[in-house]
């Protein structure tokens, strides 16, 4: 599932398609994705203009000139492809439709995007641009990670008491906003901290200094694209490049990337998901 650096870089990539445009026309075609779609969500978009595009941990928040905001989820296999406009470097014709292109935005610059999702895990919700914080999608999601509410202070507090394991901690989004099981191992790795150790077990310094560590892998999956893993794509299409800068997700059996470190790179399952860290330095 796309985590927090491939839904920022998929919302910068709709941004010089979509912002300050009209949507011209919306396509609804199918009744929903995950969940029902917002009943009459075609003619709510259409002749709209798009004021702005933000992002909420994995939620790109589209406010709109009647005072809603479309709330998108990629869910697993979603994607948001743009045509019609000058991308960076990249110009893409509009494409032939597809089979799972479920919904269909027309804006006023000529240019297209396109919800695709083969597995319909995804999501688009509607909601008052005012009461988007207290939308049930949104209400008990934590402070995002590149923010100034997630601090030292923050995180020592809300783990103190914690003794689930740390990798487990961080996945929980009422704690922090949008990380997921690949950068949670990443920013584990470099922080030294095995992915076993009880959150409240870790003293305070240590738990500070994975305040840092996640904004660097964050901000450096970022600027590389994202990862691309099975089915994300940037919204012109080009693949995310941060799986080639993995240092242990995905690498079992590897060697271990720290400096001076002879481990190797071992896999486990935490509540159903693979855990990847080395046991000789991550402790």
């Amino acid at each position: 599932m796309p985590e927090l650096p491939e839904v920022e870089t998929v919302r910068r990539g709709l941004i010089p398609a979509m912002d300050g445009q009209v949507i011209t026309k919306a396509h609804v075609n199918r009744p929903d994705l995950r969940w029902k779609f917002p009943e009459n969500m075609a003619d709510r978009l259409s002749g709209k203009t798009v004021l702005g595009l933000r992002r909420r941990s994995k939620y790109i928040l589209a406010d709109l000139s009647s005072g809603e905001t479309a709330i998108i989820h990629l869910g697993m296999s979603g994607r948001m492809m743009v045509s019609g406009v000058q991308l960076g470097e990249f110009y893409v014709d509009h494409p032939v439709a597809q089979k799972h292109d479920h919904v269909k935005l027309e804006l006023g610059n000529g240019a297209q995007v396109v919800f695709n999702d083969a597995r319909r895990f995804g999501h688009i919700d509607m909601a008052a641009t005012p009461d988007v914080e207290t939308h049930w999608l949104i209400k008990d999601i934590g402070p995002e990670p590149l923010g100034n509410q997630f601090d030292d202070a923050y995180l020592i507090d809300k783990l103190k008491t914690r003794m689930s394991p740390i990798k487990t901690a961080l996945l929980d989004q009422k704690l922090v906003a949008g990380l997921g099981n690949i950068y949670v191992c990443e920013v584990l790795h470099r922080a030294g901290i095995a992915p076993t150790r009880k959150a409240a077990k870790i003293s305070a310094k240590r738990v500070a200094s994975l305040v840092p560590i996640i904004r660097d892998v964050l901000q450096e999956a970022i600027e590389a694209g994202g990862s691309s893993l099975r089915d994300y794509r940037q919204a012109d299409g080009e693949l995310g490049y941060f799986q080639h800068s993995f240092r242990v997700y995905d690498q079992e059996d590897n060697p271990c990337r720290t400096e001076n470190c002879n481990g190797t790179i071992s896999r486990i399952v935490q509540s159903g998901r693979s855990t990847f860290y080395c046991a000789q330095c991550q402790r």
